[in-house]
């Protein structure tokens, strides 16, 4: 899969304060990337670096194969951006503020283009309503067809739920999972929403102070560091024999109670489940069923996060 963010120790130091620290990412063509993180965690520097605006104290960085510190209108014209605080002209209608963005842009066909942007973010009924009297989410939802008037590549969104009601973000939230599995973009996603990250995220990168303190996908971070998982065995049998079979493994290192009767979930080395299996159908065990019980995506960012914290003291 094509990479189509890279960058390696790059940093960003404000009067003595390193606010990203040595950051080494990759995000790969067509997935939805999340940044997750506290306020002041590098975030929103780490997006600003790659959009050209924000020159970086020191490391290397390509947005789509090109550097944007030489080439930031090319990569300008590649991204589509949508800031936490987007900002409109109040006094012209939704859909003047996307024809001043097409006109900006070059965009051909605009008004076609433009109509189809507005039924996609479900503004059409609001298009010819003036922006000043858009609601929080009405904006937000408007900035996502604005950063799309240029048919991107790539869309980096920055805190793009923030001050929104629950239904808004439930609307946002679908159009982003929409525009990747539909539209083929990339988008890189800055939040310290947790639940919101792991609805959409196909990887994440957990910043702390900032640094990436790990990443990748919500199960494979859901590992702990002894290199452990936790998967859930259903069995044909009865409840003690099942648990016996289990503790009995070589791979197992603990059994606690499933979600449902007759279900044990089993803590072992990563990897080592087929082994697992093998020896308990060796045994006489008849499985009805196997998944992994993974850590919610706030269990992970707060084991993580509690220990980077602890590093940092020492």
């Amino acid at each position: 899969m094509t990479t189509t963010i890279h960058t390696e120790a790059l940093t960003k130091t404000y009067d003595g304060h390193t606010v990203v620290d040595g950051l080494d990412l990759d995000v790969k063509a067509g997935e939805v990337f999340g940044l997750l993180g506290p306020n002041g965690a590098g975030k929103t520097t780490t997006i600003l670096m790659l959009l050209g605006l924000v020159e970086p104290t020191s490391g290397e960085m390509e947005v789509l194969g090109l550097d944007p510190r030489r080439r930031p209108l090319d990569v300008k014209g590649k991204v589509g951006f949508l800031p936490d605080a987007v900002g409109f002209y109040d006094n012209l209608t939704g859909r003047q503020n996307l024809r001043f963005t097409a006109r900006l842009n070059g965009v051909a066909d605009a008004e076609t283009h433009i109509g189809g942007l507005l039924e996609q973010v479900g503004l059409t009924e609001a298009a010819d309503q003036l922006a000043g009297e858009y609601s929080r989410g009405m904006k937000q939802r408007l900035g996502l067809a604005d950063a799309l008037v240029k048919s991107p590549l790539i869309l980096m969104l920055d805190e793009p739920t923030t001050a929104i009601d629950p239904e808004g973000v439930a609307t946002m939230l679908d159009l982003i999972r929409r525009l990747a599995a539909e539209e083929d973009v990339t988008i890189l996603l800055s939040s310290h929403l947790l639940q919101q990250v792991q609805a959409v995220c196909d990887r994440v990168a957990i910043f702390v102070r900032g640094r990436v303190v790990v990443s990748g996908a919500p199960h494979e971070l859901a590992a702990d560091k002894k290199g452990t998982t936790r998967v859930e065995f259903r069995f044909d049998t009865d409840d003690e024999t099942a648990r016996g079979r289990l503790e009995k493994s070589a791979t197992v290192d603990e059994v606690t109670h499933g979600r449902v009767p007759g279900s044990w979930v089993a803590t072992l080395e990563v990897g080592f489940l087929p082994d697992t299996v093998s020896s308990l159908v060796s045994d006489g065990a008849r499985i009805t069923g196997i998944h992994r019980v993974d850590e919610d995506l706030d269990a992970i960012y707060r084991r993580y996060f509690e220990s980077a914290e602890s590093e940092t003291a020492i």
